[in-house]
């Protein structure tokens, strides 16, 4: 099992705070560093110094850091148009030596598109706009060197690109695709995607989202090993009750929240908890660290869950 570190910087952080909690992803040993790409807080809070804007986030990363993954869970398809997407995600993967995961999904939070200006059609439409995003991205990625592609959509229109710049990993970066839909997730997952990702789901609604997806793999004539499947989980570990309801207070969630719907607990409770998720075939899973100043929590997670999974 896999363990990769995942932030929420909307909720209040800067570049320098990310990369701290970069940097001890890498010291401590987790698989890689990943950040939601939003453009507003949620909940209480300031929100402030502001939001950062999570490619350029990566891109700072991918030069001062040199083991770890970097990616998106994920980019919504509202806030880009996918020819600069394709070339972002190529240059940054170029930057790191070939790190990148490009994880994208429809959006959902209207306030932010609101706040900033971002338009934001209806679900249907968000769907529709992801397929053809998916298509032209992947598209320009894979087009030989010398040649030209060109993609004529009801959203998106490309005329003989050049397709450039490639990224470094070939033939292209991974693609991450999650949520909860029932028909066109997965089938836009098995179309496209190297990993399905179940975010923020109990054991049973991760179990039944992966069997759709299996469904759809299945359908579309792939191989069953090429999807990766992996979970979205917030994590509050602790050695003893005292510390496990401290980090939660410090975040505003109750413990007992987070022990129903996330990984809360003892490090024995967590790895029991994620053992339950690699029963249904899950290789990786996000730990959503909420608080981005306790770097003595990745300390803990990476000494005693670590290397138990």
């Amino acid at each position: 099992m896999q363990l990769r570190i995942f932030t929420e910087p909307q909720q209040g952080a800067d570049y320098a705070t990310l990369l701290r909690i970069a940097k001890a992803t890498e010291d401590l040993g987790f698989d890689a560093f990943f950040r939601s790409d939003h453009y507003l807080k949620m909940g209480p809070g300031s929100g402030l110094p502001g939001p950062t804007d999570a490619w350029i986030t990566l891109a700072g990363l991918a030069v001062q850091t040199s083991r770890i993954r970097l990616g998106t869970l994920v980019s919504p398809v509202t806030f880009r148009p996918p020819g600069p997407l394709a070339i972002s995600v190529a240059q940054v993967d170029q930057m790191s030596g070939g790190r990148v995961e490009l994880g994208i999904g429809t959006g959902w939070f209207d306030q932010e598109h609101a706040a900033y200006g971002l338009p934001f059609p209806p679900l249907g439409e968000r769907f529709s706009i992801m397929e053809e995003q998916l298509a032209v991205i992947t598209g320009l990625w894979t087009t030989p060197a010398g040649e030209t592609f060109s993609f004529d959509g009801k959203h998106y229109s490309v005329s003989d690109s050049p397709a450039l710049p490639k990224p470094l990993q070939q033939p292209r970066p991974p693609i991450v695709i999650g949520g909860g839909g029932q028909k066109r997730t997965p089938r836009l997952a098995a179309a496209y995607a190297d990993e399905y990702n179940a975010a923020f789901d109990a054991v049973d609604g991760t179990r039944a989202a992966f069997d759709r997806v299996r469904a759809a793999v299945q359908a579309a004539g792939r191989p069953e090993s090429s999807m990766i499947y992996s979970a979205a989980q917030t994590v509050c570990c602790g050695r003893d009750d005292a510390e496990i309801e401290r980090r939660a207070a410090a975040t505003g969630s109750k413990l007992d929240d987070l022990r129903r719907s996330g990984l809360a607990g003892t490090p024995d409770e967590i790895v029991a908890k994620i053992g339950q998720f690699a029963e249904l075939g899950a290789e990786r899973i996000y730990l959503q660290v909420l608080d981005l100043d306790d770097l003595e929590h990745l300390d803990l997670i990476a000494a005693e869950v670590l290397p138990a999974v």
